[in-house]
């Protein structure tokens, strides 16, 4: 690659996007176009020299991991995040893989929501997005190492993390993700390293999910009430609303407040929190 191709594309890309076309707060006056570089890697969750450092070309070999979360980031499309691999030294990620191509439309949805939080999976339940009142919510789930990044990986593997859920609804929900774990499998080429290696784990890592999984139930995820326990707001009285996308597999998960519950103003004290850090 000569001279900074790579980071010459990232502060174009950056500096042609708004903050509110990633979901940021609007107010102040800028004295650069775009976005900020600190904005940006706060958004890809990288740290803000690294980021520096990748538009400075000082960055020889950038992660696939790193290169997707910021193909996210600043809104390109199929064709722009395979450049971007390509200037990286690297071969795009293929269509299935965790660090592929957001479906464009999945991505607006995350936009037009703003403070409902809402994220996008794949067909295995593999969290590739997130808008910033999912991150205020969950945590920061995309772009993990491993399997960290799958929901069903994460349920069985870190006991942990059932710690946001609500305990009487344990045994649902660990059964809802290891069927639609398999109807997702069965979407899946034989030869899927990233999915067949996904269920082996999880077999060697979990008894739980050993036992569900032998049951032999198949059933894609739906809308269903979900409790989440949430340390600085208390319990949220939730609707889980799965929308997918045929043309990519992808789903979009939003957690919508129930009617007649405070989920609404919970989520939207999280926000403020959430906004305040980041300012």
């Amino acid at each position: 690659m000569a001279g900074n191709e790579l980071g010459e594309f990232l502060r174009h890309r950056r500096e042609r996007l708004r903050p509110e076309d990633v979901g940021l707060p609007v107010g102040g006056r800028r004295r650069t176009p775009g976005l900020r570089r600190e904005e940006v890697a706060s958004l890809a969750a990288l740290s803000p020299d690294y980021y520096s450092r990748l538009e400075q070309g000082r960055v020889r070999t950038p992660s696939a991991a790193a290169l997707a979360s910021l193909a996210r980031t600043l809104r390109l499309t199929g064709d722009e995040q395979d450049y971007l691999f390509r200037l990286a030294g690297q071969q795009p990620p293929e269509p299935r893989s965790p660090l592929a191509h957001v479906d464009p439309a999945m991505s607006y949805l995350l936009d037009a929501l703003g403070h409902t939080p809402a994220q996008v999976a794949d067909d295995l339940l593999t969290v590739v997005a997130q808008n910033r009142a999912a991150e205020h919510l969950l945590g920061v789930w995309t772009g993990l190492p491993g399997y960290r990044s799958n929901v069903t990986w994460r349920w069985f593997a870190d006991p942990a993390s059932r710690d946001s859920n609500d305990p009487a609804e344990h045994e649902r929900i660990g059964r809802a993700y290891a069927a639609d774990l398999r109807a997702g499998i069965a979407q899946r080429s034989p030869r899927d390293r990233f999915a067949h290696g996904l269920v082996a784990d999880l077999l060697q890592r979990s008894d739980e999910f050993a036992e569900l999984w032998a049951q032999q139930h198949v059933a894609a995820l739906t809308s269903a009430p979900k409790r989440l326990r949430h340390p600085l707001v208390g319990d949220l009285d939730l609707q889980c609303d799965v929308v997918l996308s045929p043309a990519t597999g992808h789903r979009l998960v939003l957690f919508r407040p129930r009617p007649g519950s405070d989920a609404h103003d919970q989520i939207a004290f999280l926000d403020v929190l959430g906004n305040q850090n980041f300012s």
